[in-house]
């Protein structure tokens, strides 16, 4: 695993262990494969699958969510990024699966998010029957707007790690450009100083032919 790989993992699991319900976690999907990520969720939940690839290829994946009766209820081909919100008709165990069979040479690396519900409460706001206090209610809110942040942070150095990777593929070409370049130079160079060389080698002994006769 790289570098790349190590550090959006650590990512992942942080959002893993502040989420309750639901899965979110950074995985390599290597040329010619695919994975499955099995979630169970109950009737009438609504949840959101979210993915985005990092890096890798053109930044495309193919995506199926399937329902315990095997019926699809979401597709996408050879996409970067997504979000689908959906409310299941039965409970069971539904199925999320991601391809890179299409490719033949490019490993990549996926950001999946699979949230089921919504976020419960904070813990003892919810074991009293009164009206909750004004300090409860901001706290509340509070906690509401921290998730919110933790979600745009995590998108943000998805974004970020993207954008490096590029970057740094880019300069990596740019700097095989350049030597191919300089190689190409350096032997019309050395070829040009032959072909003179010869021209004159060639010229010098025709005179001295040319002189004796």
């Amino acid at each position: 695993m790289d570098y790349w790989s190590t550090w959006l993992l650590c990512i992942s699991l942080l959002g893993t262990v502040l989420l309750t319900s639901g899965v979110e976690l950074t995985f390599e999907l290597p040329d010619n494969a695919k994975e499955c990520f099995y979630q169970e969720i109950k009737k009438n939940v609504s949840s959101t699958l979210e993915f985005q690839v990092v890096t890798g290829g053109q930044y495309d994946v193919d995506v199926t969510l399937e329902a315990p009766n095997k019926e699809i209820i979401y597709r996408q081909v050879k996409t970067q990024f997504d979000s689908h919100t959906f409310v299941p008709a039965v409970t069971g165990v539904y199925k999320a699966c991601f391809s890179n069979e299409f490719s033949t040479f490019s490993h990549k690396l996926v950001y999946m998010d699979f949230q089921v519900g919504d976020e419960p409460p904070l813990p003892g706001l919810g074991e009293h029957v009164t009206v909750m206090t004004q300090m409860e209610s901001s706290a509340q809110e509070i906690h509401k707007h921290l998730s919110s942040i933790l979600d745009y942070q995590t998108h943000h150095r998805l974004r970020e790690a993207q954008g490096r990777k590029r970057a740094e593929d880019l300069n990596e070409r740019v700097l095989w450009w350049s030597v191919m370049e300089t190689a190409a130079i350096l032997i019309i160079t050395i070829g040009q100083v032959f072909v003179l060389k010869n021209f004159f080698t060639e010229r010098t002994s025709f005179q001295s032919s040319f002189q004796k006769h």
